[in-house]
């Protein structure tokens, strides 16, 4: 079995008013965390890019059980979980200085050409990485989202310099960001228990427009969170928030998501 681990510490930048962990503080560390991982195993960016081509998250499921604080000692683990279709998946999870397991994740990533902008299939890439057979963080990631009926406006974010990464389009992170800003604060502030589904559906480009939309949603509807899936999800969910991203010039979707808290 072949785990990265790296220790941090959860800084002012990583917390909100409720001085414990956000949403994209944790997709942060976990992107970082598989940067450099995916360096040490041989197929990290400077490996890909030899042959024109590059590391995109496509999907991304992460559970946290219980938020650290400003502060918390942490360790952060990711790890190689074979394929599923054109996915490269990749489960991660954070550990408490004692050994404890508070949030858990599983990413779905594509190799791109980057010429042609397209995916290609990931077994060339990960057929010399470990599988970690049987070491799950997840049970129930990532998942396909399907469109929701009933979603409203929030307004309109542009691709500006901040939000742009290495390879010209919004980065991983910024969506997550973006879905907490038009989400109402006080629920987050709140929330003991977070569980995230989010699918990037088209790349953004710097300049481009981009409407949001949400609505709420029946927190006890998805039947994932039924048998034995329920460890992944929050123990009694108080809300649950559907979100869509759309280029505002074309009207296509860009991004869909799924937020359910819990008061625990």
């Amino acid at each position: 079995m072949d785990i990265w681990q790296e220790k941090a510490e959860l800084r002012f930048a990583g917390v909100d008013r409720s001085d414990r962990i956000t949403l994209a503080a944790i997709l942060a560390f976990f992107q970082e965390a598989a940067i450099s991982h995916a360096t040490v195993l041989g197929v990290g960016r400077s490996a890909l890019e030899e042959a024109r081509q590059a590391w995109i998250l496509s999907r991304f499921s992460v559970f946290v059980e219980q938020r650290p604080r400003y502060g918390d000692a942490i360790m952060v683990r990711t790890w190689p979980r074979g394929s599923e279709k054109l996915f490269a998946l990749r489960d991660y999870d954070i550990l408490d200085d004692t050994g404890k397991v508070l949030i858990r994740g599983r990413g779905g990533w594509l190799v791109l050409d980057l010429d042609k902008r397209r995916p290609l299939r990931v077994e060339p890439v990960i057929e010399r990485l470990p599988l970690n057979e049987g070491c799950n963080a997840l049970l129930s990631g990532p998942l396909g989202l399907t469109a929701c009926g009933s979603l409203v406006s929030a307004g309109e974010r542009q691709a500006v310099y901040s939000d742009i990464d290495y390879y010209g389009h919004v980065n991983n992170v910024r969506y997550v960001q973006w879905i907490q800003d038009i989400t109402p604060p006080d629920i987050l502030d709140k929330a003991g228990q977070m569980r995230l589904d989010i699918n990037y559906l088209s790349e953004i480009l710097p300049g481009e427009e981009t409407e949001l939309f949400y609505s709420s949603l029946d927190c006890t509807a998805n039947l994932q969170a039924n048998g034995s899936f329920a460890r992944d999800y929050p123990v009694s969910a108080s809300a649950a928030f559907a979100y869509e991203g759309r280029r505002t010039s074309q009207g296509q979707v860009v991004f869909r998501a799924e937020l359910r808290l819990g008061s625990k």
